[in-house]
């Protein structure tokens, strides 16, 4: 539903849904897998309309990347979520103080009630239902903001699953600025936002308001370091195959690579025969996605032009001929010589633009991403088992990868995240159910115990066993 004309059938939207989770606090495991089997089946059955949605807002987003990208992620966390959801639920026992001896300690998992997820425009499905798979399978009610940048896919998305739950378990929105900063502002027991860090700071704000906790996940420069001991023309392949999925509209897309300076000759030429091999053309081709709208095209544009004014080396790797190209496509480019001062190596980049940063060692490539805000993705191609050690425990990110870029994200039983400026807390798989559950510490009393012998009146027998206790 569109709500642009006012909040109020936004606010009606979360007491109806408050309303409904005091009367069924408790969603069983059955419950739960129906939810998360809707949900599949209403991927399954509307994948080409959902494929020719996003594509539309892209103004030509390629269908098989969407499929990739988008749906079969999708599937396979509902999937997941689905088969394990039993075993969640069930209370863990924990470990009982000595002291505390034949009493028994578990934790058990209750839905929190009320999920908010507010949604990006680069991956409409992917990071609405993720999150919803989540949320489901902690037995809570869901209410989805799309992007306003996003329209058609949210338009559908909204109609489609309007068709398959009520609005009391799963309600989808759409507006604009207004209605998001009216979302963000309702008192949810958990708030799950994607999108920049500059919109997470007014999100974590709204969400303080009401003591909301907040999962943020958001972007930031992500470095991809190729060490001395990998091919440097595959290290170069596997970067701009991340780099160029979705034109790099990607949150953990490699934002810049380190390269051992006497490779980045090496690397520019592989890195243009990549892109040859993989689009033999830009300007007609499906499998290259646009650029999302004309304001994110011009921010483009405008970083590569500060950067060539300023000294830098920009290379395009475009096909010969192609130029200019369609007005929401931009060719994949380089950029050698920056500095800090550039924009283009200070803000998150996200599309096809990748920064060369030559390194003299190792300590050199790992002190640089040091300097930097933590990132929410990093990559680091090496076979010497010793120096990825070295990277992996020597850098922070939100997660990593080993000789590959993006597919950590993909990996439904690791925790997904940023850190610092790059997001706070983590969900997929079973670590979503956890962060939208409620962790109940349950301690059990045996009927025999010696707790009595702790109770006032304090006498001398208290002090015998207080002289144990702190001995």
């Amino acid at each position: 539903m569109n709500l642009d004309d006012g909040s109020a059938p936004l606010a009606q939207l979360f007491e109806r849904q408050k309303a409904a989770q005091a009367l069924k606090p408790l969603p069983s495991a059955d419950d739960r897998r129906s939810s998360l089997e809707a949900l599949e089946s209403l991927l399954r059955d509307n994948t080409e309309a959902l494929v020719n949605a996003v594509s539309d807002d892209f103004g030509g987003r390629s269908p098989h990347e969407t499929r990739l990208l988008e749906l079969f992620p999708s599937l396979e966390t509902v999937r997941h979520a689905r088969r394990h959801v039993k075993r969640w639920m069930k209370p863990e026992r924990r470990a009982t103080n000595l002291w505390f001896l034949p009493g028994r300690s578990r934790v058990m998992f209750q839905p929190l009630g009320l999920v908010g997820i507010v949604v990006p425009w680069n991956y409409p499905i992917y990071l609405a239902v993720g999150p919803m798979a989540s949320a489901l399978a902690a037995g809570n009610r869901v209410l989805v903001k799309m992007s306003e940048s996003a329209p058609a896919t949210g338009a559908l998305f909204a109609k489609l699953v309007a068709s398959r739950f009520s609005p009391e378990q799963i309600a989808v929105v759409n507006g604009d600025a207004d209605v998001a900063a009216a979302f963000t502002a309702l008192p949810f027991d958990h708030l799950i936002f994607t999108g920049s860090t500059s919109i997470g700071r007014h999100v974590m704000r709204a969400a303080a308001e009401n003591l909301t906790p907040v999962t943020l996940e958001l972007g930031g420069k992500s470095p991809a370091i190729v060490g001395r001991g990998f091919p440097i023309a595959e290290a170069a392949s596997r970067v701009l195959y991340g780099k160029c999925l979705n034109a790099g509209q990607t949150c953990v897309a490699p934002d810049y690579v380190l390269v051992p300076e006497e490779s980045t000759g090496a690397f520019v030429a592989a890195a243009r025969s990549t892109v040859e091999r993989l689009y033999p053309t830009v300007a007609s081709n499906p499998d290259y996605t646009a650029i999302v709208n004309a304001r994110q095209r011009d921010r483009l544009i405008s970083l590569l032009d500060e950067a060539k004014a300023k000294g830098a080396n920009v290379i395009a790797l475009a096909p010969a001929g192609e130029s200019p190209l369609p007005p929401r496509k931009i060719a994949p480019h380089l950029v050698l010589g920056g500095r800090d001062e550039m924009r283009v190596m200070r803000e998150e980049i996200f599309g096809p633009v990748l920064p060369i940063v030559p390194y003299k060692t190792l300590d050199e490539a790992m002190a640089y991403v040091n300097a930097r805000p933590r990132p929410l993705a990093l990559y680091v191609f090496e076979n010497d088992s010793k120096d990825v050690d070295r990277v992996l425990s020597g850098t922070v990110s939100g997660g990593a990868c080993v000789n590959e870029t993006i597919v950590h994200l993909a990996q439904d039983d690791l925790p997904f995240g940023g850190v610092g400026p790059s997001g706070m807390g983590r969900y997929h798989g079973r670590d979503g159910f956890e962060a939208l559950s409620v962790k109940k510490s349950v301690f059990l009393q045996s009927r025999f115990n010696g707790l009595k012998l702790f109770r006032p009146p304090y006498r001398e027998r208290f002090e015998t066993l207080a002289k144990f206790l702190f001995r």
